[in-house]
């Protein structure tokens, strides 16, 4: 499978610059003072709180003049992560309310996974880590692929490496299409597992067409340290459920927030390339364990790639290690809340070393506690 998986440090996989509206959206600032383009007075805020502009910007076509307007709307910039804000008429304005954090499932939503196995295993059983997703592009001449991984968080959003999904690798050609959800086996139209009377299968798998991709917007298409590699897409559909369609809980309890992951037990699965083959038919897993960041620079420093505190590095066991086609994909942990155990999102595949595997070199993963506030002021129902 050609693939341009996971950054290797001599391919990085960079992104393209993302427009000033979706940034607006994604930015959170308090209101000033201003004027609108007509010199009425107004509150200079988050686009997506308000709902004149927001109206605005759903015509279709959108005309020069409204286009004009909005560009004249901009009113400065967001002090706290230097994202542009719009200047919002009174009579326009919503309440600035972070309605994404309602959206996602609680310990006992998500997290829950009907098998109940131990780590070590290669191929996962076939309801193990039902919040996996694969990312399929569609190519020339009526051709499609999975390239890349992602994690289920509600019923409308999955998590991904931002170098999925506006990455320089990535042909001009290709379009990211679908998230398929309930994948086991990609080779069979139906998967099933035992035999005899012990045999377990699951319904055909959902592919999921994408109504919007949302790369973060400070991921810099020509670093090589992969700073901010996280992006969200949009379903345009909800999810159903079942055993083998489940989300995975975030990081959002502080307890979580500040884990020291040095020596902690995860689990790193995915399609990705194997000791023996481009990639793999069967879901696999691999454990993997928590890396300090002091002792990853040591390493990855002989590249002048600097890693920081929103970067996780796990793994660095010869033969055991995420790889290309893997990007993307969860880092996961088990942990329990209100006395209900669950497994929760630690990390994205983001790169590492090429060949995979090699010892001394720990895999470098998203750390998504980092980025729960971004995803919670982004997603929408």
């Amino acid at each position: 499978m050609s693939t341009f998986g996971r950054c290797s440090l001599r391919l990085p996989c960079p992104a393209v610059m993302v427009p000033f509206l979706l940034l607006a959206i994604l930015s959170l600032a308090a209101a000033q003072q201003c004027n609108l383009p007509d010199n009425t007075a107004g509150q200079c805020i988050l686009l997506r709180n308000c709902n004149s502009l927001l109206t605005l910007i759903k015509k279709k076509p959108l005309l020069d003049a409204d286009r004009t307007y909005l560009q004249r709307s901009q009113c400065g910039w967001s002090q706290a992560d230097n994202h542009p804000l719009v200047c919002c008429s009174d009579s326009g304005l919503v309440a600035p309310v972070r309605v994404g954090a309602g959206l996602l499932p609680t310990p006992g939503q998500c997290g829950i996974q009907t098998s109940d196995r131990i780590f070590g295993g290669v191929n996962t059983r076939i309801d193990e880590f039902p919040w996996i997703a694969l990312l399929k592009y569609a190519k020339p001449n009526n051709v499609f692929g999975f390239h890349c991984g992602g994690v289920l968080i509600n019923d409308r959003y999955v998590l991904t490496a931002s170098h999925c999904v506006n990455g320089k690798d990535i042909p001009t050609t290709w379009n990211l299409a679908e998230v398929r959800l309930g994948e086991w086996d990609t080779s069979t139209a139906q998967d099933c597992e035992g035999l005899g009377d012990d045999v377990d299968c699951s319904p055909p798998p959902i592919d999921m067409p994408i109504e919007s991709r949302i790369p973060h917007p400070e991921y810099v298409p020509t670093s090589a340290e992969q700073y901010n590699d996280i992006a969200l897409l949009r379903l345009q559909s909800s999810v159903s459920y079942s055993d083998f369609v489940k989300p995975i809980c975030l990081p959002t309890q502080p307890e979580l927030k500040a884990r020291d992951y040095v020596g902690f037990r995860m689990q790193v699965a995915g399609w990705g390339r194997t000791a023996t083959a481009r990639y793999s038919n069967v879901k696999q897993k691999v454990a993997v364990d928590g890396v300090s960041l002091d002792a990853c620079n040591q390493v990855y420093q002989r590249e002048q790639v600097l890693l920081r505190q929103s970067q996780l590095c796990a793994g660095g066991e010869a033969g055991k290690d995420s790889c290309q086609g893997d990007s993307g994909g969860p880092l996961t942990g088990i942990n329990t809340a209100g006395g209900v155990q669950h497994w929760y999102l630690i990390g994205l595949v983001s790169f590492g070393p090429t060949p995979c595997g090699q010892a001394g070199w720990p895999g470098v993963y998203t750390k998504v506690d980092q980025y729960v506030d971004w995803i919670t002021a982004t997603i929408v129902a």
